[in-house]
């Protein structure tokens, strides 16, 4: 909400500086979004008064005006407005002015008549953004005076975000008891009398849906000039809260919208037919709203209707067919109370969003709308005459949500807040917030202001004690509590560990969300169904993932987009599927890579990223659980990944995840540049890893022997491994692969493997007899189980 300090004061002044008074605002919950100057600097303007307009000689839009600015001769000014006119007070900048823009007023000539000085528009003066003609001012300013005085605009329009359950502070009669309450001065709120009927008119209302609608009240007002000019006050008033000046009924209706929190609408009585019924709409009615735009209603919408049709969407806005218009003569005032729970969304569903559906959301008072139905009635008379008839209401008070009976703990205040509290100072705190009060044994019976839909229990009363205490006058301690220390078993898989070690490959974490469009999902993961949110943000935000893959794509999409040709990312987070009809949700680490594989730099040739960079990169993770020697990658096929290039990932012969290079087809959908190799891997797979055991060194040389073999293209080198291990048991500590050729002596179909075997016994030297006797059993096994052949 916004508003205007000067106003405010105008209900509570404490001794507080502007900075002050926005710093308790916001420490008291009432977050301050801006404090600004209610208008652009400008000085040399007073108020002026146009003693004759004569035609211009030589100039059929300019006029020529004598005006009395209240020193000495009247100043011959130049004016092109069409509104000017004698006897007009007008804002008048004489010669030395200096207006927004930092445009200075000097003598001139227009068309050879002299002007000392230029008689203002609002705009001109940075009141409003536009205008049509000179800002004429009331009768009554005094000539002379210095306008930034008249206006009072030395002035600052305060603008505060309030949260949804602080409806009570949309107004400026809760803003003021705020105030009023945290620098515990009185609030003197205008007197506003109850009006006295003067005609006996009234229209019938007919409450039909009473759970959305409990109070409805409604006045008729004849005879209403609604040509009538809105005092320049309350223009000024609305202007500083950013709402435009419409005509007297709009106008005060807006104001009791801001001064007390009360929407309020005005029809055209005579576009009434009948009676008001305040009823839920009937599938497929239509409805013009001010404005034009029309609208189809639904069954579940709130509307108040004559006997006919309906005539306005039940706090939100008014039809356009009952509006008021320039030719009404007759008014009818509505102020209702509208359950929150009636209107919430039903703006948004129709694509609408007001200041009136914004207070009902949040909850308006519902013991406020009589006390608003006389404060505009008043107003409206004051600015526009009128008849006004008795006030009309229907109410059913049992669908009306009476505040409950709180019972309050003096020592329970204490307590939970940290800090002593006298009991007098809590009694002063709750009355000031308009609580009504009972003392007890222990503390008090409170009972929370109709306006306050908030305070339900006793920690919502602590919590309005302690934000108007003050939380900077409570004290820092520090918590008193055992501490048990839990055993982590020593094998476990550190998370943070394997992030940091990604990190120290040169990956980047992501956080991306769970939420991702269906067309990805089934595209990157079509085996799976997403399962769908029941309202979700947006249309490319409705499934819940099944892969990580999905938002690490948009990511490295949206970096290269924006240049950046080398993307290394990972995520870690939750992936959701359905099994036995139960949506379960599982814990993954996922990866993908781009680009080159090392920056671009001047100590080595630059190359693309490829299959075995990011199978490495597995390793290393797996590594973490001391199981480096049990991860296998075995050939297979996933519907978003490269033939050929995709691999299952197993650990001790159980699956946790897939590796491979996304298939060019989907690379070409999602407008990615290059080849991008992804990974998942299933972390509670990885929860439990294996002790490291220390082995002694052996003291005696080792010996390497390297071997070249011819194997069919579809043997894996892994499978070569475990052979060999198997054959030679420990005598040979590690196989190396540091070739493999395809080339000219090679039969198609075959490859040729060069293997390093380093073989070392821990209890004495090995001889040449025994390595060859190693090296011929195992070329005889690999010979018969995989067909190897020796190369030549």
């Amino acid at each position: 909400m916004k508003f205007s300090e000067a106003w405010l004061r105008e209900w509570v002044d404490p001794s507080v500086s502007t900075q002050e008074l926005a710093d308790q605002l916001s420490m008291a919950g009432l977050e301050v979004d801006s404090v600004e100057p209610v208008a652009a600097e400008f000085n040399g303007v007073v108020v002026g008064e146009v003693l004759s307009r004569d035609q211009h000689p030589d100039a059929d839009k300019l006029s020529v005006c004598a005006v009395n600015v209240g020193e000495g001769e009247p100043l011959q000014i130049v004016c092109g407005a069409k509104n000017v006119a004698a006897g007009m007070r007008v804002p008048v900048a004489t010669v030395g002015a200096l207006l927004p823009g930092d445009f200075k007023i000097k003598k001139a000539k227009l068309r050879g008549v002299a002007s000392f000085g230029m008689i203002c528009s609002a705009s001109e003066l940075g009141l409003a953004d536009s205008s049509d003609g000179i800002m004429p001012l009331p009768a009554d300013a005094p000539v002379g005076e210095d306008f930034r005085r008249f206006l009072q605009l030395e002035d600052s329009a305060i603008d505060v975000d309030l949260t949804p359950d602080r409806g009570d502070c949309l107004g400026m009669a809760g803003i003021a008891r705020e105030v009023g309450v945290i620098n515990r001065c009185p609030v003197t709120p205008p007197v506003m009398q109850v009006v006295t009927p003067a005609i006996d008119d009234r229209v019938a209302v007919d409450l039909e849906a009473d759970a959305a609608c409990p109070r409805y009240l409604c006045r008729v007002v004849r005879d209403v000039d609604v040509n009538a000019e809105t005092p320049l006050w309350m223009q000024e008033r609305l202007r500083r809260s950013d709402i435009r000046s419409l005509g007297p009924v709009v106008d005060v209706t807006n104001y009791v919208l801001l001064e007390l929190g009360q929407p309020m609408h005005g029809f055209d009585l005579e576009r009434i037919d009948g009676k008001i019924r305040v009823r839920m709409a009937e599938q497929g009615e239509k409805l013009v709203l001010i404005g034009g735009q029309e609208i189809e209603l639904d069954e579940q919408t709130l509307v108040i209707a004559d006997a006919q049709q309906p005539v306005a969407l039940a706090g939100i806005m008014g039809g356009d067919d009952s509006a008021v218009c320039d030719t009404t003569r007759h008014i009818l005032l509505e102020s209702a109370f509208f359950a929150p729970i009636a209107v919430s969304g039903k703006a948004r569903s129709y694509g609408l969003h007001t200041d009136s559906s914004h207070r009902f959301e949040r909850g308006v008072d519902p013991q406020l709308q009589a006390k608003a139905m006389e404060r505009a009635t008043e107003l409206l008379l004051e600015i526009a005459g009128g008849k006004p008839g008795p006030v009309v209401e229907v109410a059913n008070e049992e669908q009306i949500e009476q505040r409950p009976l709180i019972e309050l703990r003096a020592q329970r205040v204490n307590k939970v807040l940290g800090v002593e509290i006298a009991a007098n100072e809590v009694s002063d705190i709750l009355a000031r917030l308009e609580m009504g009060l009972e003392k007890t044994d222990q503390g008090w019976r409170v009972k929370a202001p109709s306006c306050r839909f908030d305070i339900a229990i006793e920690e919502d009363l602590i919590e309005e004690i302690g934000r108007i205490y003050g939380y900077a006058r409570i004290p820092t301690n520090r918590g008193l509590s055992a501490m048990e220390m839990h055993d982590r078993p020593e094998v476990d898989f550190d998370l943070h560990r394997a992030k940091l070690l990604l990190v120290g490959r040169d990956y980047q974490e992501v956080i991306t969300y769970s939420f991702v469009s269906p067309e990805i999902e089934a595209l990157v993961d079509p085996q799976k169904s997403g399962i769908r949110l029941a309202n979700p943000i947006s249309a490319e935000m409705s499934v819940m993932r099944t892969s990580t893959w999905p938002g690490l794509l948009q990511t490295a999409r949206y970096n290269q987009s924006r240049q950046q040709q080398r993307v290394r990312i990972f995520e870690t987070g939750l992936c959701f599927y359905r099994q036995d009809g139960e949506i379960r949700q599982e814990r993954v680490l996922g990866g993908l890579v781009s680009g080159d594989a090392i920056p671009e730099q001047w100590g080595g040739e630059s190359r693309r990223s490829d299959f075995y960079d990011v199978k490495a990169d597995i390793e290393a993770l797996v590594s973490l659980t001391g199981q480096q020697d049990g991860i296998s990658f075995s050939a297979a096929e996933h519907a978003a990944l490269h033939p050929g290039q995709t691999a299952e990932i197993a650990i001790l012969g159980e699956k946790v995840g897939m590796i491979g290079m996304l298939h060019p087809e989907i690379e070409k959908q999602l407008d990615l540049n290059g080849a991008t190799f992804v990974f998942e891997i299933k972390l509670d797979n990885l929860a439990q890893g294996r002790l490291p055991a220390f082995e002694s060194l052996s003291k005696y040389p080792s010996i390497r022997r390297d071997i070249a073999i011819v194997v069919d293209k579809s043997v894996t080198f892994e499978s070569i491994r475990n052979l060999i291990r198997d054959v030679s048991g420990k005598i040979i500590t590690d196989i190396l692969l540091f070739d493999v050729y395809t080339g000219e002596n090679i039969d198609s179909g075959r490859k040729s493997l060069a293997l390093g075997l380093i073989l070392q016994e821990k209890s004495h030297t090995l001889t040449d007899k025994e390595v060859d006797d190693v090296v011929a059993t195992v070329l005889s096994r690999l010979g018969d189980d995989l067909g190897a052949n020796l190369r030549e």
